[in-house]
């Protein structure tokens, strides 16, 4: 899928905490048109216990719903379905082995991001779907777990903050078996504040032209306020305070009969209106409208972006080489002799497109270390590339970044490659093992290399023939081979080379 021209459908999958959506849109002229909507109560959040673990009747849920989606997107080519977890899967401590049975019912890969890079898609499918005007927007995203918070103008966000504390969350811990007592409310609506009160004078001071809201909260309180003809239009404190009075009076969700609320909604609506009410309070809002779009219609964008050559991620890389002062220079040279080497071992250790991505991220980054030090900067590295808010990139791709460049040089950690699920260690190690050859190849951080005549990849091993005399006239590059080559036995990897 490299041009525009090969893709005809994208789908995106949002798992989030309290339901989960899917949209399938056809690509027309580099235009969007969505066809399909899918959407289903999961209470993924609600089956998350004291130890973070999720329990079985909410992964059972879960996988049922994935499979009905997976029968929607089963005709769509690989690369065409963007699926992403959210808080819930973020937090719980065994989404690993859920997320493998997760990815084989729904067809297709399925990734957890950060609540940062969740603020940016959400405030990409919420710029999408408006007029285009100037001015700063202010953009709110209550989910299930956790609320983005955004402000940017036209497409581009700039200040992005994801909270944990969302209507699920809320509404189990403030609001149990379905008390709305003036006490319940008081108890969330001073955690909300609690929750914003780290960002609210920056976000004050920044200020907006325009506040918009998104998904199932904000949507659910706007057909409320318009079923009870609290207004025309748009969403005031005034009206959150006459919704949140009809509950109070109501007592419990029992006896709730509020026009507009669906009961699936019911459950989870007290804690997201609570939530809903604090940000108004702290942030000043006049009044907020709604927007159709959400983190759902972001992924598509974002999808397209990439297929239109206007991938984030590559905007992200140069971002972080300018900001570490990265030698991009060097980094192209390690690119790509890695990629070089990348292309003949390509069919024997059946690398994808994905993979070569990946090690030229992690070539492009490899030596953000050095900024700390330089002793030991891989190390550095690798912290810095698994704790980032890096635009575009999922937990995972971070993850296997931080990985591929810890052990591209020097001893590697067992526990590393131990951490990983078995069926991507073996990837991850090879592609290691690339940038290490390519870091030692340009040693000297020139361009020119060694003359290689062939490579052969074995299943645990690399064969690397230089042209003759080449390592006899090199004894810096054979004295680095024969290093490498110990650290590579320690991991069942064997360097040769002639």
């Amino acid at each position: 899928m490299n041009t525009q021209d090969e893709v005809q459908y994208l789908a995106a999958i949002d798992l989030g905490s309290n339901s989960f959506h899917m949209v399938v849109a056809q690509i027309e002229d580099g235009h969007i048109h969505i066809l399909d909507r899918l959407k289903e109560m999961v209470r993924l959040g609600a089956g998350l216990d004291e130890n973070k673990r999720l329990s079985n009747e909410a992964r059972e849920r879960a996988l049922a719903c994935l499979a009905r989606f997976g029968e929607r997107v089963k005709d769509l080519p690989q690369g065409s379905v963007a699926a992403v977890g959210t808080n819930t899967l973020r937090q719980s401590k065994n989404s690993r082995s859920f997320l493998k049975k997760a990815r084989k019912a729904l067809g297709h890969p399925i990734s957890i991001i950060g609540g940062r890079e969740e603020a940016r898609l959400i405030y990409l499918g919420v710029s999408h779907s408006l007029v285009d005007e100037d001015g700063q927007r202010f953009v709110m995203d209550i989910g299930g777990g956790s609320t983005e918070l955004i402000i940017g103008e036209h497409f581009e966000p700039q200040q992005l903050e994801s909270l944990t504390m969302g209507c699920v969350s809320a509404s189990q811990r403030f609001f149990k078996q379905g008390d709305l007592s003036r006490s319940c409310w008081n108890a969330a609506n001073t955690s909300a504040h609690l929750n914003l009160r780290p960002i609210k004078k920056h976000y004050r001071k920044i200020g907006w032209c325009s506040a918009t809201g998104a998904s199932g909260t904000i949507r659910a309180v706007s057909k409320v306020v318009k079923k009870l003809e609290l207004a025309p239009y748009g969403i005031t404190l005034k009206n959150l305070y006459q919704i949140r009075d009809r509950m109070i009076k109501a007592g419990s969700l029992d006896n709730l009969d509020l026009a507009g609320l669906k009961n699936d909604r019911k459950p989870v609506f007290a804690g997201g209106l609570a939530i809903l009410i604090a940000t108004f309070e702290a942030l000043k809002i006049e009044k907020m409208q709604v927007s159709d779009g959400a983190l759902r219609e972001g992924l598509i964008y974002e999808r397209l972006g990439r297929i239109q050559s206007e991938d984030t991620r590559v905007k992200t890389i140069n971002t972080i080489q300018q900001r570490f002062q990265i030698s991009q220079l060097h980094a192209r040279r390690i690119s790509s002799t890695a990629h070089r080497l990348f292309s003949q071992c390509c069919k024997q250790w059946q690398f994808n497109l994905d993979h070569a991505e990946l090690l030229h991220w992690a070539s492009s980054l490899h030596e953000i270390g050095l900024a700390i030090s330089h002793s030991a900067y891989h190390k550095h590295s690798a912290y810095l590339l698994d704790h980032a808010d890096l635009a575009g990139f999922s937990y995972q791709e971070q993850a296997w970044m931080s990985i591929v460049v810890r052990c591209h040089r020097n001893k590697i950690n067992h526990k590393l490659l131990q951490n990983l699920p078995e069926e991507e260690r073996t990837t991850v190690l090879r592609l290691s093992v690339l940038l290490r050859l390519a870091t030692i190849l340009h040693r000297s951080r020139k361009d020119e290399t060694s003359e290689i005549e062939a490579i052969q990849a074995k299943k645990q091993g690399l064969t690397i023939q230089f042209t003759k005399g080449e390592l006899e006239q090199r004894p810096l590059l054979l004295a680095s081979l024969e290093k490498q080559t110990k650290f590579l036995q320690a991991v069942d990897f064997d360097l040769s080379y002639i």
